[in-house]
């Protein structure tokens, strides 16, 4: 049994109640979880970018590390965070953590100039952590139905998005070929598994005991 929990009996059946600090760790196993998925995440995303440009692909110190993967480490380590306060009665203010993937956009703030600056170039880094955000709020069940339809609807936009662009970027990307098919898969279930993890600050908190 999870040390830093009880549980108590009630009418409609029984309530964890989570004790002060998380257990004997505190917040650093999630902490610690956040932070490996997150560059899990992160290294995955940049393989489907290196897919979408093809030989033009590039890989650096810090366009890759800095730009891609610090970000994803930092988003999974605040929603980490997240989970904790979750766990441990929440705090003022903690579901603004649900902002955690605009990590992405501050680590690489010379994009958010080009997309205005250029026509749109590089929009792609701005809508993959919005879709996330979106996806998040939808599957909270937090809010109001209609705007989480509208979340949901705005976080599902990438599906048909891709299968019509997908072959017009390059023959390769087909989804009627296994390589196609592999890349769609991996990003479509990246931005699921985001949007999964953006919901945990939407999520009710556990009550702690006093």
């Amino acid at each position: 049994m999870d040390p830093s929990r009880t549980t108590r009996p009630t009418a409609t059946g029984p309530t964890h109640i989570a004790r002060p600090g998380g257990g004997p760790l505190g917040a650093a196993p999630l902490l610690l979880i956040g932070a490996v998925c997150g560059l899990a995440w992160a290294a995955g995303l940049r393989a489907v970018m290196a897919e979408i440009a093809g030989p033009a692909s590039t890989f650096d110190w810090v366009g890759t590390f800095e730009g891609i993967l610090l970000p994803g480490v930092v988003t999974g380590v605040l929603l980490g965070w997240a989970e904790h306060l979750r766990r441990t009665g929440g705090r003022r203010g903690w579901r603004w953590l649900a902002l955690a993937p605009l990590a992405f956009i501050a680590a690489t703030p010379a994009v958010l100039v080009s997309v205005f600056a250029d026509g749109g170039i590089g929009g792609g880094a701005i809508a993959v952590p919005l879709f996330g955000m979106a996806g998040g709020y939808a599957l909270s069940g937090r809010g109001r139905p209609w705007a989480r339809v509208v979340a949901g609807a705005i976080a599902l936009s990438p599906v048909p998005v891709w299968l019509i662009l997908a072959s017009l970027i390059g023959s390769g990307l087909a989804v009627g070929n296994p390589r196609g098919a592999w890349v769609a898969a991996l990003f479509l279930s990246s931005l699921a598994v985001l949007s999964l993890a953006c919901a945990i600050p939407h999520r009710p908190v556990i009550a702690v005991e006093e």
